[in-house]
């Protein structure tokens, strides 16, 4: 086992590759584990043509108990190699996904949600025997009750148009440019389409965490998690797609780290106006805007605002204006820089960037300079003793 367990694609049974993965390591899992389709003859269309079904021999069982067996043994590695506060996503069909639901919840995850994939395109029934299948159901669960999961929800409602994001997904199957094929042919049976892992990655999972593929296939998990800057491991039995794989990721550039933040899920920084005008964000003197400029109020230096005869906080001299009991004044108010109108609430992030924000267990505070306007801002550094 190669010591730097990081953007790798190993070569090797799943089982027993996992095996050799530290303990709760892994920050998210991405499981497309053979669905034991049970296919025996193969499948025409109404035109006599074959249709490219999954007939490998990796998807196939000699019985239920077997399947169960194995299912079972990957993932309690699975949950063996999972950080406390991980998360797994499996994907199946209504051939195995059942059965896996069981089996993760015999092993002690806790079930969050069971997404599905509806197909835009589906392939169509055939022999018009059943109805079209038309989805396939993916679970996620946190590895138990208690744990901490990553989940970004405020970003996947903004994802999808600031409407909450259900758990029906439209996302066509792979075709096009992205099917990889070889020869002409499909490389990998069942290729994922990028959309679905972007849309698991985005929503679960941080730039720099570790994500997990333990039936790695043509690599669509690994992809993603590149383009989306997370480090990511692949399990392949195959040589074929090991390489596939490979010569995949060398095409994918990362997107920028600072294009990868959720600005969207930051917590409101719990800054009093007045921290502002003590460090100069906002000086005592200026005036204060509403956003259409109709209104002004001057700032004292106690932090409170004062417009015709009326004397009061961001707060209250907002909801005067605008005839209301009470009003949000970091979201009414601006100030002027560089002849440009900046929101107050923008700089209660940069106070907090600068003054309250320690990664290191250092409190640093910065001479610095705002959009043109020289801050009186102390300049030292604080270090904290454990």
């Amino acid at each position: 086992m190669q010591e730097n367990l990081q953007n790798i694609i190993i070569q090797g049974d799943c089982i027993e590759v996992l095996k050799q993965i530290p303990s709760k390591s892994i920050d998210l899992i991405f499981a497309d584990p053979p669905y034991n389709l049970q296919l025996k003859n193969e499948l025409f269309r109404p035109n006599q043509t074959k249709v490219d079904g999954v007939f490998d021999d990796w998807d196939k069982f000699d019985s239920m108990q077997e399947y169960d067996k194995f299912t079972k043994l990957w993932l309690n590695e699975c949950k063996r190699v999972l950080k406390d506060d991980a998360a797994i996503w499996v994907i199946g069909s209504y051939h195995n996904i059942f059965r896996v639901g069981a089996i993760l919840q015999d092993l002690g995850f806790w079930i969050l949600n069971d997404i599905l994939w509806v197909k835009t395109n589906p392939m169509p029934n055939f022999k018009g025997t059943r109805f079209n299948n038309a989805h396939e159901t993916l679970i996620w669960a946190s590895k138990n009750k208690e744990s901490n999961f990553t989940f970004h929800y405020k970003s996947l409602k903004v994802f999808n148009d600031d409407l909450q994001m259900r758990s029906d997904w439209y996302i066509p199957i792979c075709n096009g440019d992205e099917r990889i094929k070889v020869n002409g042919q499909k490389a990998h049976s069942t290729q994922k389409p990028e959309e679905l892992l972007y849309r698991v990655i985005l929503s679960s999972s941080n730039v720099g965490d570790l994500i997990l593929d333990p039936f790695n296939g043509s690599g669509t998990t690994a992809a993603v998690a590149k383009k989306l800057n997370r480090n990511y491991i692949g399990i392949e039995k195959e040589e074929f797609y090991v390489k596939i794989t490979n010569e995949r990721l060398e095409k994918i550039q990362p997107i920028q780290r600072e294009l990868l933040e959720y600005l969207i899920e930051r917590p409101i920084p719990k800054v009093p106006f007045g921290n502002l005008i003590e460090k100069e964000f906002i000086k005592t003197g200026e005036y204060l805007f509403s956003k259409d400029r109709k209104y002004q109020a001057q700032v004292m230096a106690d932090a409170s605002l004062t417009w015709n005869e009326e004397v009061g906080s961001i707060h209250k001299i907002s909801a005067i204006i605008l005839g209301n009991p009470s009003n949000n004044g970091w979201k009414y108010w601006f100030v002027e820089r560089n002849n440009k109108l900046i929101g107050i609430d923008d700089f209660r992030f940069e106070y907090s960037k600068l003054f309250l924000e320690s990664d290191d267990k250092t409190i640093q505070l910065f001479d610095c300079q705002k959009s043109g306007e020289n801050l009186a801002v102390y300049s030292l550094q604080i270090k904290l003793k454990k």
